[in-house]
């Protein structure tokens, strides 16, 4: 039969018990007799709990539960600690990754899934949810990472409306998830703005209100694997957001500009106005006469306010950042195949953030217009120099 379990309370009414006995002159042997309890079991009382009353055991009692209790709190306050310390490398903003760190806290320290859950802010159905993927996740996947190979400098945005294009019927939301699982970022690199005065030439005052309206134009420089350089001369509808030309020479001047204005003004009709800077190559007294002489108007920015010209620059920027920047150019008739290859592309099929992610153009005219003469083979793709009629 198994030993009773004493209660302190009863502990302690023994003890008084003896303690009576003792006063009566009865002996130590007897009076413990009495209690049913072994001399070694009543020594061992006696050192726990002589002294005390039973109120003073009651409140001993509490005290070791409310120590009890503060040991485990410091424990698993130091456990959470320990918890939060291995998942604080990275930010848990999704419930997979919150998933893999509580799997990975159970397993490391040993916890329950519902203490790793608690302390990681995760619900313990989403931790158990088996999440269950499309069936064409992988090809959307493998399409997007070829995309973003392919268009480096586009993010997930114009990414979507690519596949959309392509047939995918995709949201943007899916492709940015996929996007950032892949771990596919595009750079951002924002340069130094300065104030925009509203001048008569500005972007601001002198904004496109339809096709034709408002031409921009503008040089870019870059330079062939020689060190040699070559200037392009870029035109821009305003409007449609359109490439409608890239002029490509060693060097560019005022009859240049001339040429190619007036290929265009026959080509596409003359606009009401051409903006450009203040560079001598369009603010020539030739370039001025010849463009009022056929009907349009001048538009010259601001000295030194290039974001007045903001249509041009921001094609500059875009013509540098996904072409200039990554290719190497070994002559300058490689360099107008590319460069026309990638102005058509522009306009027929890059998505366009500012025309709801459209291409500007896609039924656009070719730039310049076939020539009169068959050309060699070796050149027949080269952008040739405008011809004046």
């Amino acid at each position: 039969m198994p030993q009773k379990k004493h209660q302190p309370e009863e502990i302690v009414a023994k003890l008084r018990q003896v303690d009576v006995l003792l006063s009566q002159g009865r002996s130590v042997s007897e009076a413990i007799r009495t209690i049913s309890v072994t001399p070694f079991t009543y020594y061992r009382w006696r050192k726990e709990f002589g002294g005390l009353k039973s109120d003073q055991v009651k409140r001993l009692k509490e005290l070791e539960k409310e120590n009890e209790r503060l040991r485990k709190a410091v424990s698993d306050l130091t456990l959470e600690k320990l918890i939060l310390k291995e998942a604080a490398f990275g930010k848990l903003v999704s419930p997979a990754r919150r998933r893999q760190c509580i799997d990975h806290a159970v397993m490391k320290f040993g916890v329950s899934e519902r203490l790793a859950c608690r302390v990681l802010g995760q619900h313990r159905s989403t931790q158990r949810k088996v999440p269950r993927g499309r069936l064409d996740d992988a090809a959307l996947t493998a399409d997007i990472v070829e995309l973003a190979t392919r268009y480096g400098r586009y993010g997930y945005r114009r990414i979507t409306a690519l596949l959309q294009e392509a047939g995918w019927l995709v949201n943007r939301k899916r492709v940015e998830r996929i996007w950032r699982q892949e771990g596919l970022k595009v750079p951002l690199r924002q340069p130094k703005r300065g104030r925009l005065w509203l001048n008569d030439g500005s972007c601001i005052r002198l904004r496109p209100q339809y096709p034709n309206h408002v031409w921009s134009y503008d040089f870019v420089e870059d330079r062939t694997h020689n060190g040699r350089k070559f200037r392009m001369l870029n035109v821009i509808d305003e409007f449609t957001r359109e490439c409608i030309a890239i002029r490509i020479d060693r060097k560019l001047k005022s009859t240049d500009v001339i040429d190619v204005l007036s290929d265009l003004f026959i080509l596409r009709g003359v606009p009401g106005h051409v903006r450009s800077d203040n560079g001598p190559e369009f603010v020539a007294k030739a370039v001025r006469e010849w463009i009022t002489a056929v009907g349009a108007k001048t538009a010259f920015i601001e000295p030194g306010s290039p974001w007045e010209n903001g249509y041009c620059e921001s094609f500059n920027a875009r013509l540098r950042d996904e072409l200039l920047n990554g290719e190497l150019f070994y002559s300058l008739a490689e360099a107008r195949i590319i460069i026309e290859g990638w102005r058509q592309h522009y306009n027929t099929r890059r998505p366009h953030s500012s025309l709801g992610y459209r291409p500007p153009a896609p039924n656009a005219v070719l730039w310049p217009a076939a020539p009169t003469q068959p050309a060699a083979p070796a050149t027949s793709n080269v952008a040739g120099k405008p011809t004046m009629h």
